[in-house]
């Protein structure tokens, strides 16, 4: 197997074990969050899965649009009182 096939299986292993690390630590912090924090992280997540569904998007776009799109909710996270 070439190297950059072998590089790439690598990157998508580590990728996929970041994706279960990722849900496992959200999993564990949702019950504690506030609502209005889990409101904000709701959106932003359900618009970058939205944007990553449409097939023909390059990611770099769509991760141009969703930073855009969550500047907002990050500050309001980041003004808000923590609990």
């Amino acid at each position: 197997m070439p190297t950059n096939d072998l590089l790439s299986k690598g990157l998508d292993n580590d990728i996929d074990a970041a994706h279960r690390r990722f849900l496992a630590a959200m999993e564990q912090r949702l019950p504690a969050l506030p609502l209005e924090t889990k409101e904000r992280y709701f959106v932003i997540l359900s618009s970058l899965v939205g944007k990553l569904e449409t097939e023909d998007k390059h990611l770099r776009d769509i991760l141009q649009e969703v930073m855009a799109e969550a500047a907002a909710f990050i500050f309001q996270e980041l003004g808000s009182s923590r609990s």
